[in-house]
């Protein structure tokens, strides 16, 4: 059965269409969470709370509308609402000032959490961006000014500016894939 009928089998409460697609995404999801929270115990709530949204909403899903990006963009703010409180965990930052001790001790092994070497290389990341990239990313990211906002002020559409901060966050994960904690905390702080 394809998807578009799977939805609307589940848009009527079908439990055996939701056992389907819950099937069909459950390992490409769970790779994606993993990855960024290391962790099966919070990668399982995550994705429990996911498919527990996408059930108590079922009604309103749209079989015309990609289920790949509703279900991705569920987990997406789950995952951000679970680093944003990682963050504040104390733990946390005793790992960081751990690691800053490491990096400071006569091995001189490399610290992963340079948050001066970030912000350098945050700055020849942000000058591979074109110049609307650019001030858009900053405007977003660094301003903290809304995409709407972003479309009035320039005079572009919302979508472009949406495409332009796409690509302009693309440039800059490859540019500081080494730095991906730091990258994230600094996505999130703002």
């Amino acid at each position: 059965m394809n998807e578009k009928d799977l939805i609307l089998k589940l848009r009527t409460g079908s439990v055996s269409a939701y056992k389907e697609l819950y099937e069909r995404w459950i390992s490409r999801l769970y790779a994606f969470i993993y990855h960024y929270v290391k962790s099966e115990a919070v990668t399982d709530d995550i994705i429990q709370e996911t498919f527990i949204r996408i059930w108590v909403n079922h009604e309103s899903l749209n079989p015309d509308c990609s289920f790949k990006s509703y279900l991705f963009t569920i987990s997406y703010h789950l995952l951000l609402k679970e680093l944003r409180r990682q963050l504040k965990n104390p733990l946390l930052e005793e790992y960081i000032e751990y690691q800053d001790q490491i990096s400071t001790s006569v091995d001189g092994i490399e610290d992963d959490f340079d948050l001066e070497r970030f912000r350098m290389l945050l700055i020849q990341a942000k000058h591979k961006l074109s110049p609307r990239q650019r001030e858009i990313f900053e405007l977003n990211k660094e301003q903290n000014v809304s995409v709407s906002d972003i479309a009035i002020q320039l005079s572009i559409s919302e979508q472009v500016v949406r495409n332009q901060l796409s690509a302009a966050l693309k440039i800059i994960r490859s540019e500081l894939k080494n730095y991906t904690l730091l990258l994230a905390i600094f996505l999130l702080n703002f």
